[in-house]
């Protein structure tokens, strides 16, 4: 594969359209340097330099593919409070439309408040319902999603476990979409784990899988090939990608593909799940084969890793990771 293979596939995203459906998190970050401790209680105080608001959760991966060129359409839930301000702002200003954020005052919007040292994470203070969504809400998301189907080239169903994807909101997603032929491909939690039946593409990470499938599972690759022969027994899925950690990913649709993790340096891992299911849903809206779609994504990933805090992957980032890494 070339450097012109990565630029051409690149050019193409910026054709495609992706809907992205799931829990969407405002992430707060509050930097500062601990020099002391506190009087009050053995606890460090944070002296704090600078606060920085992203987008998390399904908006991450509606980023994602949005950084990468896609017309990208997130429908999700949020409070109707000050964090969906926020959130609607970061929406404006990263060119996202807001018109599939429904409002739900009776919870707030999901928002995890990080606090850093040094770049070294100190705590992490989450305010969030996971209450699963009324009949109401359920009906205007699959509204949403009825209104979007047939301009969409993949659907990314992306669970935090938050309440929105409940069982018939999937089965109903996934059952509109293969009516129109696109593709599915989620990103899951263990509740619901098993719901996703006969969906194109589950990416589970390794304790997701183990802890779902009730197993033991240490980071080898038999291990990890005996697991997903499990899985899709009860998941009858296309395709499955297991995200690995250290060791890469694993993907299995009929026959097993191991890919190595690219080495770089590792600043922050938070969003690179986020990452590798976005860039698989373009590869999938692209139509390039599955092993080279895990290839890239895999190789995205660690471009975020590279970065504190969850970040989108970037085209020019990409291409030279590409370059050094694939050619």
């Amino acid at each position: 594969m070339t450097t012109g293979f990565i630029e051409n596939l690149l050019a193409s995203f910026k054709e495609k359209r992706i809907a992205v459906i799931g829990d969407i998190m405002l992430d707060k970050y509050i930097f500062g340097h601990v020099s002391r401790i506190s009087p009050e209680y053995p606890v460090p105080v944070v002296d704090v330099t600078h606060e920085d608001h992203r987008l998390g959760g399904a908006a991450n991966v509606a980023l994602n593919t949005r950084s990468l060129g896609a017309e990208t359409i997130l429908i999700g839930i949020t409070g109707a409070d000050s964090n969906r301000e926020l959130l609607l702002e970061l929406f404006r200003n990263h060119g996202l439309a807001t018109e599939g954020l429904i409002a739900d005052p009776s919870r707030p919007t999901t928002c995890k408040t990080r606090i850093l040292s040094q770049n070294h994470h100190i705590t992490r203070v989450d305010f969030e319902s996971r209450r699963e969504i009324d009949a109401t809400l359920a009906a205007q998301i699959l509204n949403s999603f009825e209104n979007v189907i047939r301009s969409v080239d993949a659907v990314v169903l992306e669970d935090y476990n938050k309440g929105l994807l409940s069982e018939g909101v999937i089965r109903q997603i996934i059952t509109t979409a293969k009516k129109h032929g696109v593709p599915v491909l989620v990103d899951p939690k263990l509740q619901n784990f098993f719901a996703y039946q006969e969906c194109t593409l589950f990416k589970p990470n390794l304790s997701e899988m183990a802890s779902s499938l009730g197993i033991v599972l240490r980071n080898n690759d038999r291990e990890v090939e005996d697991a997903c022969r499990m899985l899709q027994k009860k998941l009858h899925a296309e395709s499955i990608i297991v995200t690995r950690s250290e060791k890469g990913i694993t993907l299995y649709n009929g026959s097993f593909t191991h890919i190595a993790a690219t080495s770089m340096e590792v600043a922050d891992v938070s969003g690179a799940g986020d990452t590798v299911i976005g860039v698989l849903a373009l590869g999938a809206a692209a139509g390039i084969d599955l092993v080279t779609n895990a290839t890239i994504a895999n190789l995205a990933a660690g471009t975020v890793c590279q970065e504190v805090g969850a970040v989108p992957v970037r085209a020019e980032k990409l291409i030279r990771a590409y370059q050094q890494h694939l050619q």
